[in-house]
This record gives structure tokens, sequence and C-alpha cells, in this order.
């Protein structure tokens, strides 16, 4: 997929992050004809997960015959409420954000609320006010997945490192509290030593490589984003740890978010799985459910012609949740969780061209 707008002809993660403002900042282009105007707030432009959703937004924004406005509030919850007084001035109909701060976005909800603005999140949910749609993958089943395929590995015995991600935030909670009770569940052979990293891939490699010292017969490390990767396969490979699955050595490695680093890293035994987060569907059905809100249609809790199921989250909120499935190099089925194989063309890691 490639970036479109008026002032980019061609796309590459360098325009993102440092022509961000020409490419769909605040210089674009005003709302034009019968488009409606949207704002969309990047979380972050630090990681490739999320330069992947910065480089599809524009494609589906124009797909959908949407006006486009965006700001990058870089991980601070401060910066997005910012970016959001600025969508308001600029007199946006809708706005979609990922806020990583689930808790501190709550007044401002409630500001665009008032203002009758409708607010779509995307991979996060907030902990309490109301927005019209929660665009996400079950984050609950990322952390069982990842369980499954550990434990399965494992045999039930052993050790295994989480790097987790900031707690602050559902995703982290989420992916945290399942992987646990799977284990606790499943597997209570195998002890896990739960690592708080923030989403910082600097503090998880050395939260590992401290765990490896004192532990060195962990044999597995699920990481909760692919933050963590280059950080992880550099600790493994300086302990010579990072050889091919076969060998008695080897530590299995599981990811979440399906980048195109870690498919290939599946492919080349490096890793040996992940679950696949939409970034593609992500930015898609997060324009999608804004174009709706403007429009004034009304949802219910069910299958969707997507293949994903909304819920009702509690009175008022409702979450999309969209297909994630585990990926592995054999497509094998792991604690009863089937897998696809890291070279399937329908991953959207796999169509990055």
């Amino acid at each position: 997929m490639r970036l479109r707008s008026a002032l980019c002809s061609t796309v590459s993660v360098v325009c993102a992050l440092t022509l961000l403002s020409a490419c769909g900042g605040s210089t674009t282009a005003a709302s034009s004809g019968d488009k409606p105007l949207v704002g969309v707030d990047y979380p972050r432009s630090d990681t490739d997960f999320w330069n992947s959703y910065i480089k599809y937004t524009p494609q589906f924004a124009k797909e959908l015959g949407l006006d486009l406005k965006t700001t990058n509030s870089q991980n601070d919850v401060a910066k997005l409420t910012a970016n959001a007084q600025t969508f308001m001035s600029q007199g946006v109909k809708g706005v979609a954000m990922a806020p990583q701060d689930t808790a501190a976005i709550a007044p401002t909800l409630a500001q665009m609320e008032a203002k009758k603005i409708p607010v779509v999140t995307v991979d996060t949910r907030p902990d309490s006010g109301k927005v019209y749609m929660v665009v996400r993958a079950d984050n609950r089943a990322y952390g069982e997945k990842a369980c499954q395929f550990l434990g399965t590995k494992l045999g039930g015995k052993g050790k295994v490192v989480m790097l987790q991600g900031g707690l602050d935030s559902i995703n982290g909670r989420d992916r945290t509290e399942a992987f646990n009770d799977c284990m606790k569940k499943n597997y209570p052979g195998i002890k896990v030593l739960g690592e708080a990293t923030n989403w910082d891939g600097a503090i998880a490699a050395q939260k590992l490589q401290t765990d490896l010292t004192a532990n060195p017969d962990i044999k597995g490390v699920y990481m909760q984003s692919s933050f963590a990767l280059a950080g992880t396969l550099q600790v493994l490979k300086q302990r010579g740890l990072l050889v091919d699955p076969k060998n008695k050595k080897h530590v299995f490695v599981v990811s979440n978010d399906g980048i195109p680093e870690e498919l290939k890293s599946i492919a080349a035994g490096k890793i040996d799985a992940t679950v696949s987060q939409p970034a593609d569907l992500y930015a898609k059905y997060a324009l999608y459910y804004l174009k709706a809100a403007i429009d004034g249609k009304k949802f219910k809790p069910g299958k969707t012609d997507h293949d994903s199921t909304i819920i009702q989250v509690r009175p008022g909120l409702l979450e999309d949740q969209l297909s994630a499935p585990l990926v592995t190099a054999d497509g094998g089925t792991y604690g009863g969780v089937p897998s696809v194989k890291s070279d399937d063309k329908a991953l959207w890691g796999n169509n990055l061209g």
C-alpha cells in the first residue's frame, strides 16, 4: 500500500515521519465539495506497526470520500489533548485517535461529546467516556494465543519472560492478564517472569538481558508488541541463543503485530510466532465508522460483514473486534489455536510493496 496525498506522490516511512505536516497534517487542504472533513491523530511514529497505519490512512480516506487532517501525539496524552483542540477549531466532523493512556483521555472525550463530534478509538479502548466505536482486535486473545503456542512448544515446563507493554493501557493489561491466566490454568509448570517495559524497546532488551543472566534456563519470550523485536534478537544473538528452532539452545519467541520484519524472522527461524494485528483494517474501519457516524448510522452487537464481531463493552460503548490470527512457520494448531503460515499472502504484512 502507498500513501497518497496532494503533496506526496511517493511514499516512504521518511515521508510519514519527517513530512507529516505536508502529508496530511495541519497544512492539508480544507474540506472540498461535499467531502466530510475528519481528523486522525497518529499515536506515535517510532514503530513499524504504527508507520504502516500511517501509510494506510490517507489511502482509505480517499476511498471513502473523506477529507483528512492528521496530527501525531507521539505517545503523549497532553499532545493528544492539544491535537484534539486543534481538530475542533478546524471544524472536523469526526475524529479517530488511539490514546495510549486510556484513563487520561476521558476529559477530552467528554468535551468532544459535548460538541457532538463523534470519536472512534483505534487499537485502544478508553477506560471511561463515550466513543462512537472502538476498532481493535481482542487483545485478551493475543495473550491467550501466545500462551498456547509457548505452552505447547515448551511441553508445559520451564520459564518464559513476558515483555509487557504499558500497563496504563488497556492493551497492556489485557495481554498481560490473559497470558498469566492461561498459563496458570493450562500450563502450571511454566514460570512466567513478567517485565513492565512501557512499550520501550531499550527497556525490554535490558530486562531480557538481566533475566537471562539470572535464569539461563529461560526457554520462551512473549513480546507484547514488535517494539521489542530488534532488542530481543540482539540479546539472543549476543548470548548465542539465536539458533535454529531444532537446536536445543533455541529460545521460542512470540510477538504481537504482524509487521513484515516479524514475518521474515519467522520464516528465517529467528522468532517462532506472532499475532497479526491488522494495521490496514484499523485504518480502514476507523474511517469507515467515522463516515457512518457522520451519516447518522447506528450499529448493534453481532457479526459484521467483514469477518469481525461487534461487542458491547459497557452500556453505550461498542467495540468492533477485528480478526487477528496466530502466525507460525508451519501453520499448525497449538493448544487448540489454529495458525496461518508466515508467507500467507492474505496477511497485511506481506502486502506492503
